[in-house]
């Protein structure tokens, strides 16, 4: 077994001694992807950091896709997190777009399955329902949720980034959920 993957064991170990989930919320994109890390603690949550893994418009599809790979990975050995939350594919009209979010969202799959994390998805419907308490909720009501839950002064100004605070919020909150069946 890798070095790295018995320091994510013992991380995680300790993390769950600790009544500690360290969760990385991911809202996919080929473009621009949203992440943050976020610790939740008890019934509380800590932004540890979040950002944006953005990609060269003029670059190949392919070159976008690993460099997606690899800053997700560096993210996660950095951070080490106990799970990840991915936001399903919302379908738009535009099916080349919807494709590439796709493929995206399959390197993203790939990492955390290679780095042994365990990874959920939920729906924006999901996500909404859990930050918000309303599924059809705006961005404006869930970003003023997310900056609250979070108890921080201000949003990053990527909406991505804020959509992946409120995936990992989703997470926790589901998580907290089913550990009590």
């Amino acid at each position: 077994m890798p070095t790295s993957t018995r320091n994510k064991e013992k991380t995680s170990q300790q993390n769950k001694k600790r009544g500690k989930m360290r969760i990385l919320g991911i809202d996919p994109g080929f473009a621009i992807t949203g992440y943050s890390i976020i610790d939740y603690i008890g019934n509380k949550f800590k932004l540890i950091t979040s950002g944006a893994v953005l990609t060269k418009a003029g670059e190949s599809f392919p070159l976008r896709l690993l460099k997606l790979n690899n800053d997700l990975e560096q993210i996660i050995e950095e951070y080490k997190p106990d799970a990840i939350s991915v936001e399903e594919l919302f379908f738009n009209n535009n099916v080349k777009t919807a494709i590439n979010v796709a493929q995206a969202r399959g390197v993203i799959l790939v990492v955390g399955c290679r780095k042994q994390i365990p990874t959920f998805e939920y729906t924006p419907l999901q996500i909404k329902q859990a930050v918000t308490g309303y599924g059809r909720a705006d961005k404006i009501q869930v970003q003023k949720m997310v900056k609250t839950i979070l108890n921080v002064e201000n949003l990053p100004k990527l909406d991505d980034t804020t959509d992946s605070m409120a995936a990992a919020i989703c997470h926790a909150h589901s998580a907290k959920f089913s550990q009590k069946l």
